[in-house]
């Protein structure tokens, strides 16, 4: 059983690896936390961060799929990258009530604008790891870099909003307030 394996590992080593954004076992293990974390009681812009991670992951195997298959066009690939980001709307026809509160100068719900953040944070970490990959001489610093790049960056993120909400209610700010005054 031990050769079987060894010779598996073997054959994989010899095979051709594709760029990928992603693995698909690890955008597959995101989307699934998702929900754990859901039920688990993590708030839901924490939630909300790894969810819009999660949908731009989808867009850039979108337009993987959309590579191999040869379809191009202008502005695909931002159509895609937004297609799949909006469809964040699935989830408050099913799951979630769409209740908008004062974020900043907008008025959005904290589940939809962590998801926005979200999923520029990973576009963003991903562009900043190919300048920085550029900037090295198309090598990477460290192994796995690519991935830790983007996971740190949501990271920080998801802790600013544990930590340091932005997306609290009006009368949550008001009553918190009440217990800090001196």
């Amino acid at each position: 059983m031990s050769i079987f394996i060894g010779l598996l590992l073997l054959l994989a080593l010899t095979t051709e690896a594709f760029a990928n954004p992603a693995c698909a076992v690890c955008t597959i293990a995101v989307g699934a936390s998702l929900e754990i974390a859901r039920n688990l009681g993590v708030d839901d812009s924490v939630v909300g961060v790894w969810g819009g991670a999660f949908l731009a992951l989808l867009g850039y195997w979108f337009i993987l799929w959309f590579d191999k298959k040869g379809w191009n066009f202008k502005g695909r690939n931002l159509l895609l990258m937004a297609l799949s980001v909006g469809s964040i709307g699935f989830v408050y026809i099913s799951q979630i009530k769409y209740e908008p509160i004062a974020i900043l100068i907008f008025y959005l719900d904290p589940f939809l604008f962590s998801s926005i953040i979200g999923a520029l944070v990973l576009i963003y970490s991903s562009v900043f790891y190919q300048w920085m990959k550029a900037k090295n001489g198309g090598h990477a610093h460290f192994p796995f870099e690519k991935v830790v790049v983007p996971v740190a960056a949501l990271s920080l993120v998801s802790l600013w909003f544990y930590y340091f909400p932005l997306c609290q209610k009006v009368s949550d700010i008001a009553s918190g307030a009440e217990l800090y005054s001196f």
